[in-house]
């Protein structure tokens, strides 16, 4: 006779034993994500988290010859949405045992930064969804339904950890096509995040370095591309202790040069070109116009 085991018990070995390395129910209670009775939320995060690899939506999840092993949908979509689970803390306490963990197989002389980027979370199909806004895809050059996703990462050099991120809304009123629900208690980790959704990109920057600076999370560098490359973002991450890396590109913005005021092009020309450095096509020093050194 064929045990009857539980689904949960027949992870692959390798995730089963990634879970208990990285003591993932650990870091769920940590973040109060708990439940008084059913499914235990660790149950339920496997599930989420082994669906990427077995199924490729839940209705073919809960239409196999697995699913009276699973719980019902209702219990699925109550774990997802429920407000008061704190998953920013969890995503933070995770990254930081990751970090942990792979410290000790990097150089002393590794570079270690954070990375910012944002690119497009398409939801083409919703209607209903809170704060949904036609957001403008640099990859397409269309707009799509959804939002801005906003990525803090850290990396080593060698490995990219995802740190914390944030779902931006449109800045412009006239993509706006959902408003958020106002029903929702404003002392909860959803409320917080949906007021942060409607909030500016800079800030909201400044606000996840430091959320991955107070878990002790370090790095030495930020690395950014030319939009968010701005004098007051660079003066908020530099008041951190961290040096900026960024990207720039041809606005209205003028660097001091030798008591000069000259845009991007201008520098260009004045700059020198670095000797004996073959990735390195000229040099210049400069300073910002809040004066910091560039």
């Amino acid at each position: 006779m064929i045990t009857n085991k539980g689904y949960f018990a027949q992870l692959p070995k390798e995730i089963k034993q990634g879970f208990s390395e990285l003591n993932i129910g650990h870091h769920l209670r940590k973040a109060h994500i708990t439940k008084l009775s059913g499914y235990s939320c660790l149950a339920v995060f496997q599930l989420i988290f082994l669906l990427v690899f077995q199924y490729p939506n839940w209705f073919r999840a809960f239409t196999s010859k697995k699913a009276p092993d699973l719980p019902c949908k209702d219990t699925v979509y109550r774990f997802l949405k429920m407000p008061t689970y704190n998953w920013r803390c969890f995503l933070l306490s995770l990254s930081r045992e990751m970090v942990r963990l792979i410290k000790p197989l990097t150089t002393e002389k590794g570079v270690t930064a954070f990375i910012i980027d944002d690119s497009v979370y398409s939801r083409n199909r919703s209607k209903a969804v809170e704060l949904l806004a036609n957001v403008f895809d640099h990859s397409s050059h269309r707009y799509l339904k959804g939002f801005q996703l906003l990525t803090l990462g850290w990396t080593d050099s060698s490995t990219f950890i995802p740190v914390d991120f944030a779902l931006m809304r449109s800045a412009k009123k006239e993509n706006r096509l959902q408003k958020m629900d106002e029903s929702i208690d404003k002392r909860t980790s959803g409320y917080k995040r949906r007021v942060e959704a409607m909030q500016k990109k800079p800030e909201v920057v400044s606000s996840l370095l430091d959320h991955a600076l107070n878990q002790g999370i370090l790095a030495e560098y930020v690395l950014m591309d030319s939009s968010f490359t701005q004098a007051p973002l660079i003066q908020s991450i530099t008041d951190k202790g961290l040096d900026v890396i960024g990207m720039v590109k041809p606005l209205k913005q003028r660097y001091q040069y030798n008591g000069k005021q000259l845009t991007l092009k201008e520098l260009y020309q004045k700059a020198k070109p670095a000797m004996g450095k073959k990735d390195v096509l000229g040099a210049i020093h400069v300073k910002l116009g809040n004066g910091i050194p560039v």
